[in-house]
């Protein structure tokens, strides 16, 4: 059980009353009111634990009452759970309790299927309706956390699967949430509660090793504090001292990060030192390290570049008595209220006239928020929330001393969009500690950073793979989209010129503006730009918006031509291939095969469009198609149509076998044998290995894989594979 929990009895009301009385007093009502009607149409339900289901969120209200939440969020802490498990209506709440415990109410069960599954496909929802309710009001988040610490508290009573399940979840969720609301008691009890349950064995072997030592560390502790203490009251120093036990969670993670074993955790207990006035830490600061050594490389200031969390302190690690390492943690007393309690020791609800900038403190709050406005791709939107759940934080400094926040990873892109999106845009180098490194240079702490930046530099999409701040990832996306979009645009008045041009049709007549804007009304396009976008990106084919252009009989006399026997004939004897590929119902106008990859027929493949170039076609299998996954847009689906029966293709295949006498006259025989042929051969041997490229010209896939049968079945060859042509 969490500390600030231990020893408490099962929630009453007029506990509940009783707490929310001292900080804010002549709600009773409210409160009781709440607890009236939850109990009311709660009753004859029970949780696993055979306990009325009604002391569950007595203990959720309870919790935030210790949290000192103002009235109406312990009400609604009552009332979470009425809606989503009892006949019970918003509409109902609101009447009886208000707008504000109304909304509350609704935005907690809104959240309530968010422990229903960790399935990929709903994760992206889920992180939405999270986001919903942390931007329109902070307390609903703060009951969620209340709510899932009791369930937390009493996992044992699940069945395996779903404990384990929800365990997870609170690790890998709703502990970071609290610990980047600054909430360090619920962050720490969250985490204990999962590690527990997900790891018992390292938790026993821990916990087991720790309750060897406890009495040799607490003599340890209360001798030094009152070392300190005495030492501190005569320079004159008031201060309020108390030991602090490192959770089995935390010495766990440490051991696992730096690769340690328990005893090589130094830190498992310190003493923190509270004082009055902010000059007093650095005071305290200066008198210990005049009691004992400091260690180098283990003294942290977050007092001048606080957590992102807000949290303030200052960690010094000194070598105590008896040669053993003791951390102290010094802050004031509103810091340590802001280190246990976060956004919720001055969160209040603000009235439409009153101001309050509780939420404004908390800048990745701001952008977690903004990702949720921007960002229209599921997976783009999962990967901005975790980056601002889970960060590993660099603190740089800017050629004028401004101190700036990012994850760690962040490079010098990151730093320029953080300035400005136009200097995002146009930066092409950055000088870190005076000396210019490269774009992807990962920033360190204490760096200072300057942009270099050139007018004519836009944005790559490379930059997609090495930038790491949601502000850097969207502005370089829209970028990104907005020159795709111009591309398309050109693309798709090319193949509608092309498409023109086998008409015999001019271009600058039937291509203006006028005309196009006709087609697009056509063809349910907003205007004509969108209508070249669409013919560009392969949504629309070029025929169908000739369709709109040209008189119907100029098209119908067309068409029927073209499919006729006679021209068929004359292309066969020709000798003109037929549709080789098809892209969405459009003739193989602008289409080209991606020499990295050759796929041949039979191969899935992908098309991809290219400024200039039309479709490019890969296989799937490609690995240049990975770096177009950011690019939807830009994919179309493209399939094999017909092709002359006699043509071929060329594929490279990499033959590893025992170096022995007529090897390479075994594979030419049965690759002969199949109809194909070898036109280019190279090979080398090793001690007693042969490895051996060949070219070999095939019909399709099909061809292909009978090529590579025999070729395996050839005495003394071990492999046979296709690989990519610039291997070759």
């Amino acid at each position: 059980m969490p500390p600030r929990l231990e020893g408490l009895p099962p929630a009453r009301i007029m506990d509940i009353v009783d707490l929310v009385e001292e900080y804010a007093s002549g709600h009773t009502d409210l409160v009781t009111r709440a607890y009236i009607y939850t109990a009311k149409v709660h009753r004859g339900q029970s949780r696993l634990s055979g306990e009325p289901y009604v002391s569950h969120p007595l203990e959720v209200a309870r919790i935030l009452a210790i949290m000192r939440q103002d009235p109406e969020t312990v009400a609604a802490g009552i009332l979470h759970d009425t809606v989503e498990d009892t006949a019970a209506t918003i509409e109902e709440i609101n009447h009886l309790f208000g707008d504000h415990v109304a909304e509350l109410v609704d935005g907690v069960t809104k959240l309530a299927r968010l422990d229903n599954s960790n399935a990929r496909a709903r994760q992206a929802e889920n992180y939405r309706k999270m986001l919903v309710a942390m931007s329109h009001d902070i307390r609903v988040i703060l009951i969620k956390l209340a709510d899932r610490l009791h369930n937390a508290m009493t996992l044992e009573y699940l069945p395996s699967g779903r404990r384990e399940r929800i365990a997870r979840e609170t690790a890998q969720i709703y502990a970071p949430l609290a610990n980047r609301l600054g909430i360090g008691w619920l962050k720490g009890a969250l985490e204990e509660i999962a590690f527990r349950h997900l790891h018992p064995v390292e938790y026993a072997e821990i916990d087991d090793k720790l309750k060897e030592g406890f009495a040799d560390r607490k003599a340890f502790l209360e001798e030094t504090e009152s070392l300190v203490c005495d030492s501190l009251s005569q320079a004159g120093l008031k201060a309020e001292i108390s030991a602090r036990f490192k959770l089995h969670s935390s010495i766990h993670r440490k051991m696992r990060e730096q690769k340690i074993d328990f005893h090589q955790v130094f830190d498992i207990s310190g003493l923190r030192i509270i004082v009055e006035e902010l000059k007093d830490c650095y005071a305290v600061l200066g008198h210990l390290h005049t009691l004992w050594k400091p260690i180098p490389g283990r003294f942290k200031d977050y007092i001048a570049l606080p957590k992102a969390n807000l949290y303030q302190s200052l960690h010094t690690t000194v070598m105590g008595a008896r040669g053993q390492r003791l951390e102290f943690q010094i802050r004031t007393r509103e810091m340590h209220q802001m280190a246990e309690q976060g956004i919720a020791a001055h969160w209040r609800y603000k009235e439409e006239d009153e101001d309050d900038d509780s939420f404004d403190k908390f800048e990745w709050l701001r952008r977690i928020v903004e990702s949720l406005q921007e960002e229209t791709d599921p997976k783009d939107l999962v990967d901005s929330v975790r980056l601002n759940l889970f960060p590993d934080e660099v603190f740089v400094f800017t050629p004028n001393s401004e101190v700036r926040r990012f994850p760690r990873g962040a490079t010098p892109v990151d730093f320029a969009y953080s300035i400005h999106s136009e200097i995002g845009h146009h930066c092409v180098g950055a000088r870190v500690n005076g000396r210019i490194v490269p774009l992807n240079t990962l920033l360190e702490n204490g760096d200072v950073v300057e942009i270099l930046t050139n007018p004519h530099r836009t944005p790559g999409r490379d930059w997609l793979k090495f930038i790491v701040t949601p502000r850097a990832k969207q502005q370089v996306r829209a970028w990104v989209r907005q020159e795709q979009r111009l591309r398309s645009t050109d693309l798709g008045r090319e193949l509608l010129e092309l498409e023109l041009n086998r008409f015999k049709a001019d271009a600058a007549t039937h291509l203006t503006d006028d005309r196009l804007e006709g087609a697009a009304g056509e063809l349910n396009q907003q205007n004509k730009e969108d209508l070249l976008v669409s013919v560009g990106f392969g949504r629309l084919s070029a025929r169908e918006v000739i369709h709109c252009l040209l008189p119907k009989e100029v098209v119908q006399g067309y068409e029927k031509r073209e499919k006729s026997a006679i021209r068929r004939l004359v292309q066969r004897v020709g000798g003109k291939s037929l549709k080789a590929i098809l892209v969405k119902g459009q003739d193989d106008v602008l289409i080209r095969f991606a020499k990295c990859c050759d796929p041949i027929p039979g191969d899935p493949i992908i098309g991809f469009i290219t400024r200039g170039k039309g479709v490019t076609v890969h296989s799937q299998m490609c690995a240049s198609v990975q770096d177009f996954s950011g690019d939807h847009e830009r994919l179309v689906d493209v399939a094999w149509g017909q092709e002359k029966k006699d043509e071929m293709h060329t594929v490279t295949l990499a033959v590893e076998a025992v170096d022995r006498p007529g090897i390479l006259a075994g594979l030419s025989s049965v690759i002969a044998s199949c109809e194909s042929n070898i036109s280019r051969i190279e090979a080398e041997s090793h001690h007693d290995r042969a490895g051996i490229r060949l070219d070999v010209q095939v019909h399709d896939l099909d061809h292909l894989n009978d090529v590579l049968k025999k070729a395996r079945d050839v005495k003394g060859v071990l492999s046979v594979l296709r690989v990519a042509p610039q291997t070759r």
